[in-house]
């Protein structure tokens, strides 16, 4: 897969229908990793970035950080818990 860089020249690339979608083939200069990608728009420009997951339990971590606190309404409900009744199992 080539390597990916800010500094290449613009290519036209295709558009096309699939389905109730429209979409674009991607040159293979132009090829993103993954399967998966973020898209928004600037502009009239989109902007297409690659979707990069945590390899490691240190990297999603520090992606959990960056969530914001939970909260009231994100807590489990008070529920009033009956004791335990004694039962006959034989």
């Amino acid at each position: 897969m080539p390597t990916l860089s800010t500094s290449s020249r613009p290519k036209e690339a295709k558009l096309f229908r699939n389905n109730r979608s429209q979409a674009v083939r991607i040159p293979v200069e132009f090829e993103l990793p993954g399967d998966r990608v973020l898209i928004h728009r600037e502009g009239n420009k989109l902007i297409i970035e690659p979707v990069t997951r945590p390899t490691n339990i240190v990297e999603l971590l520090a992606e959990w950080r960056k969530e914001l606190p939970l909260g009231p309404e994100d807590q489990f409900p008070a529920i009033d818990d009956m004791p335990a009744k004694p039962e006959d199992i034989f």
